[in-house]
């Protein structure tokens, strides 16, 4: 624990004395204050007086500030200028309190930003960090009117966004080939040597026609499984041995680490080894995901689960309030969703994500990529019995998600006997409904889910017999009352949209089911263009979006991880471009109707409207224990310049009554804005182009679109909620 009376002692570097002298100098009422003042006591109330004589003549953004009035109408009449007050009498208020800071394996966080400035202008002390000034000393230039938010023309948006290419683009399309046959070169070498299961040569077979047998095998998934990359040698070499040896180390010494390896040859096929003009940086979210961070191995070991209700105790309630059948089966976080992982192979992916969500089941051992072991044993039959059941009895479940792992890494064999038994449970809660009175009734089934990477990672496993599978399941669900039908995957990039993915989405849609996508707003992807090029790509293929993550995370993930006020700059700066008028609300709510269609409506709407792609996600961040969110206050800072949030649950949805005992949720963010701009620049980013990011200290969840919520019910459900000890 690093207390207050340590850093009284800790000198400031000549860096932080450089930009202390500057906030001093560009605020004179600020250095008065810290000069006359006798103790830190004396500077937090003179500073919460200085600026309560500006928040008093601002009705709105006091009311605000007290918690007297939230919302999204009330944060819309904020000023620049109310942002910053608020943050700074925040700064005051929680002075002093401390946080366990789990991005430094649990040690105490103390935020008094107040106390640090007065410490360095009367001692020279305090420890504070050049990012921590740097940040004080955009928010009094935001307090004083120097510092403005610039909102960028449609024109600036739109060079942003052609920036970044597309995988569709036909100098992609020939770049991906050269890097294929590359890829095929290396693989020709591995099955000559050592031949796996089908996939052999003949001796006779010349090397033309070794080459024609592997290009038929690159059209099959499994070909992609069992020849991915399982170590950093055979990722550099199907990479051409083209990275250098500072990422081989890392990569190495993540293999020592146990995180495991697995990339596809498909998937490495899109990052580029001979990097043209026109696609310069474009591959970088695709890579950020492959290539992992030094952060990430050192934390490896000790990284604490981010979703609380992934620790579950047998018999014992989650952190959310839910009693569950299964510790590792069952995720439940709200009343009318619960997420399904099967004892399938769908407990794997395609393929191992830098930044994975569930990073933690992976260091346990839950997850794991040994595909022969992960064949459903014969009690996996009996398991799937109970857990349909949990649902069926269930008063308020009306949403399954199956996912995992990839849902769509489940055999066709092994899905198609999930789905039936989805299938039957629904039947059999409506037909125990027909015996339940009004008001009594429990919430059937209304929506089913598919979580899945593979039209990104493995587009190869959308074959023509898994869209017969799943067009026939909607057939026969859709008669017994079942309306929505989604399949919520997960494009990082428009590089990621290629002619296979883009043929494994259409398939998806023949097959009568939407697809929706979830981006994770890794600092890559973060970029300005490069989300909104991505929406527009996505509404080209017929996805719509869903959300837009914030990284979730610890320390393993600082790499990849973008500071919320990136999030809420992003949706305030760059999304509006797509921002669907009122008069086109009804025409986006249909969307799920007739997906098979979903190509032309969405063309049609864009048409009408002039947008270059639909604004149907949400900026949020997943937070633990109390779900999607970006509901909050920056209320403190580090001496390392890292931000302190308190956030509060999405006022719009219904949670667990748990979420009234348990409070706001502290977030430490495991970068400063400052290290998240030297990121950028370092991706070849103007940052320039951010202005205005230190000033977004106040989120607010956006309201979810009439296409995302759940159909009504022609009876009335019980209130009664089960499966819940608070």
């Amino acid at each position: 624990m690093e207390s207050f009376n340590d850093l009284d002692k800790i000198a400031i570097t000549v860096k932080s004395h450089k930009l202390l002298k500057q906030l001093l100098s560009e605020n004179p009422e600020l250095e008065e204050l810290m000069f006359n003042s006798k103790n830190e006591i004396e500077a937090l109330v003179g500073v919460r007086n200085w600026i309560m004589n500006y928040l008093e003549t601002r009705s709105v953004a006091l009311k605000f500030y007290k918690r007297k009035i939230k919302g999204r109408e009330a944060f819309e009449k904020l000023s620049w200028k109310d942002f910053a007050a608020i943050r700074i009498l925040d700064y005051v208020d929680y002075a002093g309190h401390e946080y366990p800071d789990l991005n430094l394996r649990g040690k105490i966080a103390v935020s008094n930003p107040i106390k640090l400035i007065w410490l360095a202008v009367n001692f020279g002390t305090g420890g504070a960090k050049p990012d921590f000034f740097e940040d004080m000393l955009f928010l009094f230039r935001q307090f004083r009117g120097d510092y403005q938010r610039e909102e960028p023309t449609r024109e600036i948006l739109t060079n942003w966004m052609e920036r970044f290419v597309s995988g569709l683009d036909p100098r992609v399309i020939k770049l991906r080939e050269e890097n294929r046959d590359r890829i095929i070169s290396v693989l020709i070498d591995k099955i000559t040597n050592s031949p796996r299961g089908k996939y052999k040569f003949e001796e006779k077979d010349s090397n033309q026609q070794k080459y024609l047998k592997v290009l038929e095998w690159w059209k099959e998934n499994t070909f992609h499984l069992v020849f991915a990359a399982r170590t950093p040698l055979e990722l550099n070499e199907m990479l051409g041995y083209s990275l250098d040896p500072d990422t081989m180390q890392i990569l190495e010494e993540a293999e020592k680490a146990g995180i495991p390896f697995f990339v596809n040859p498909y998937y490495l096929s899109l990052l580029h080894v001979r990097v043209p003009y026109y696609a310069i940086g474009s591959d970088l979210a695709i890579r950020h995901y492959v290539v992992y961070s030094k952060q990430l191995v050192e934390e490896f070991g000790n990284i604490v689960a981010w979703e609380k209700e992934d620790k579950v105790e047998p018999g014992k309630p989650n952190a959310a309030g839910w009693l569950l059948p299964s510790d590792h089966n069952i995720h439940r976080r709200y009343p009318e969703v619960a997420i399904l992982i099967p004892d399938t192979m769908g407990r794997a992916c395609g393929g191992l994500c830098a930044s994975c969500q569930r990073m933690y089941n992976f260091q346990k051992g839950i997850l794991n990529f040994n595909l022969d072991k992960l064949e459903p044993e014969e009690s996996w039959n009996d398991k799937l019995v109970k857990l349909m059941q949990y649902y069926e009895d269930d008063s308020q479940l009306r949403d399954i998600l199956i996912t995992g792992g990839d849902a769509l890494m489940s055999s066709d064999a092994s899905l198609k006997k999930i789905l039936d038994a989805v299938l039957q449970m629904a039947e059999n809660k409506r037909t125990k409904n027909k015996d339940l009175p009004e008001g009594k009734k429990l919430a059937e089934i209304t929506r089913i889910r598919l979580g899945t990477r593979l039209p990104v990672y493995l587009p190869q496993r959308l074959t023509e017999k898994l869209k017969n599978i799943l067009a026939d399941f909607k057939t026969r669900a859709a008669k017994i009352g079942i309306k929505q039908f989604v399949v919520q995957t997960h494009f990082e990039s428009p590089m990621e949209v290629t002619p296979e993915a883009k043929k494994a989405v259409t398939r998806l849609l023949q097959a009568g089911w939407s697809v929706t996508n979830q981006l994770v707003f890794t600092a890559a992807a973060s970029r300005r263009g490069h989300t909104s090029k991505l929406r527009k790509v996505l509404n080209d293929i017929g996805i719509i979006t869903y959300y837009t993550f914030t990284v979730k995370g610890y320390m393993e993930n600082n790499h990849n991880f973008a500071p919320n006020a990136r999030a809420v700059q992003e949706a305030q700066e760059e999304k509006v471009l797509g921002a669907i008028p009122i008069q086109q609300i009804d025409a986006v709510n249909e969307l799920t109707e007739q997906p098979e269609n979903a190509v032309d409506r969405i063309d049609n709407i864009r048409t009408e409207t002039g947008l270059p792609f639909l604004a149907t996600d949400r900026n949020v961040l997943n937070l633990p224990g109390v779900g999607k969110s970006l509901t909050f206050r920056v209320i403190g800072i580090t001496r390392y310049g890292r931000r302190i949030l308190e956030f509060d649950h999405d006022s719009t949805r219904n949670h667990s009554p748990i979420i009234e005992k348990m409070g706001k949720i502290i977030i430490i963010e495991s970068k400063s804005i400052s290290e998240y701009l030297r990121q950028l620049d370092e991706m070849g980013e103007n940052k320039d182009d951010y202005h205005g990011i230190y000033g977004y200290s106040i989120g607010e969840t956006e309201p979810r679109l009439q296409i995302f919520e759940y159909p009504e019910y022609n009876y009335e459900t019980t209130s009664e909620l089960t499966n819940l000890e608070v």
